[in-house]
């Protein structure tokens, strides 16, 4: 019998995160500060709005490309929010989260052979995705020194006559890292030069502390050669609801709602008719949780510090990416041993590429009261490794 399987596909390692939430899981009175899920629970309203439209039998089918209402809603929020501006008749298409609209957006980009730089740390679906598509993974590993943002010298080096597409994704995940206005415009002279599009993950757009999310797309002459790509998981807590969108160039939007159509249809129906009200009616929830967020983000960092952990200071996302190295273990070793003696559940910085090694993400996506045991657990732990 002849091997039923993709190369391609066996190829792909599982991801690394839900490794470690397998176990905790199972595991009594522990704690997991792994999983990247708002911890809040959509807000009534919109989850209201949900609940209305199942009552009214809106069960159908919807366009291909998302409900009308809600398109106008997405063009509508990028202009006010980041000064995009983006025809929701041809250039928006709803997707089921932000993870289909990234795989489908390689799809429609790629032949065989073309290259994506994807700079790591960064989120597990870039690098597989860019392979089931048939192009080729190039990784730029950044670093901690830069505070994992990538810099004009890392791009140039990376780039070759096989470079077609850049994935840039901030504020980042795992390393909550952000770039901001002057750490973009000299990736974008380079990006124009060597005629290279980019797919902007921005899904964490909503969630920066102190500063405001800038869009590469927002730069002169790059709307034309960029795929926004957002959603509701993270900035509504509306994980499980799984819907997203993209927004960019009509000429690449209609070969995506075409790979949409064949292969999904349409993004829940009930779904988009909730994420119309949290687009119209959600801005004071997006800011009660992000200010949430900060006071998390703030005392997770400084507890880190206090035992003694390297952490950079992330202005985006709700991960901390502290630095292990001191204590001799690899990251696997300092999460399964975690695990095991403390019950606490981290990822390790090798779920998120090779140059994650010696780091860890820490979400903060959970309640002050459970961080605070397990800070206390992990103290513990790097107090009794440290002797």
């Amino acid at each position: 019998m002849r091997n039923p399987l993709s190369k391609a596909v066996m190829s792909i390692q599982p991801s690394g995160i839900r490794k470690f939430f397998d176990i905790v899981t199972e595991m009594k009175d522990a704690i997991s500060l792994g999983v990247g899920e708002p911890d809040f629970d959509t807000p009534w309203h919109i989850r209201e709005e949900g609940i209305y439209s199942l009552e009214k039998g809106r069960t159908f089918y919807t366009s291909n490309a998302g409900l009308k209402g809600l398109k106008i809603e997405i063009s509508n929020y990028l202009k006010r929010r980041f000064g995009l501006e983006y025809d929701y008749n041809s250039e928006v298409l709803v997707t089921v989260g932000g993870s289909e609209a990234i795989d489908v957006a390689l799809r429609a980009m790629l032949d065989p052979g073309d290259e994506v730089l994807i700079p790591q740390p960064c989120y597990v679906s870039y690098e597989p995705c860019t392979i089931l598509a048939g192009g080729k993974p190039v990784i730029i590993e950044l670093k901690g020194e830069n505070e994992f943002k990538l810099t004009r010298e890392q791009l140039l080096d990376a780039i070759t006559d096989k470079t077609k597409v850049l994935i840039l994704a901030y504020p980042n995940n795992p390393t909550g890292a952000i770039m901001e206005y002057e750490d973009l415009k000299p990736l974008v002279d380079i990006i124009i030069e060597k005629d290279l599009y980019v797919i902007s993950d921005e899904i964490y757009s909503e969630l920066t502390y102190g500063r405001k999310h800038v869009s590469i797309a927002s730069f002169p002459g790059m709307k034309e050669r960029t795929i926004v790509i957002n959603g509701f998981s993270k900035s509504y807590a509306m994980t499980g609801w799984r819907l997203g969108y993209a927004a960019g160039p009509s000429v690449i939007m209609a070969q995506m709602v075409k790979i949409h159509q064949f292969a999904i249809m349409c993004a829940p129906t009930t779904s988009q008719y909730a994420g119309i009200e949290a687009l119209r009616n959600g801005d004071s929830d997006v800011e009660m949780m992000r200010d949430a967020y900060d006071k998390r983000r703030r005392y997770l960092v400084h507890a880190l510090r206090n035992m003694g952990l390297e952490c950079f200071e992330p202005y985006g996302a709700f991960y901390v990416f502290p630095c292990i190295k001191s204590l001799g273990m690899t990251s696997e070793e300092f999460a399964t041993k975690l695990l095991h003696e403390e019950k606490v559940a981290v990822v390790p910085g090798t779920a998120f590429g090779n140059c994650g090694e010696g780091y860890l993400r820490i979400s903060y996506a959970y309640s002050i009261d459970n961080l605070k045991i397990a800070l206390e657990r992990i103290g513990r732990f790097v107090e009794n490794y440290r002797k």
